[in-house]
């Protein structure tokens, strides 16, 4: 049993070290000014896309970093959202499955 758990933590272990790489990377972007706080962007967007907020990911597309952010709607809807993480404004939106 202990083997299983040991295993499992370590094929884990990268995905939470993606994680925290993201929100430094994002902290450090945003303290110099380069992209908007994710706190504002999703304030900005709230009365168009309530929801719980399930999953933030800060990625690189071309020049662009991008903020891709999970939503669980009132009616049980995941939504992913992209949005420009320098502007807010919203790039693309679709229903997960």
């Amino acid at each position: 049993m202990k083997t299983g758990l040991i295993v499992l933590m370590i094929l884990l272990l990268p995905m939470l070290v993606v994680a925290d790489n993201d929100h430094e990377r994002a902290k450090a972007l945003h303290e110099s000014g380069k992209i908007m706080a994710l706190e504002q962007i999703l304030e900005n967007i709230r009365d168009e896309y309530p929801g719980r907020l399930l999953e933030v990911k800060l990625e690189q597309e071309d020049d662009r970093v991008i903020y891709e952010v999970e939503l669980l709607d009132s009616e049980g809807k995941v939504w992913e959202l992209e949005l420009d993480a320098v502007t807010g404004k919203l790039l693309d939106r679709k229903q997960d499955n």
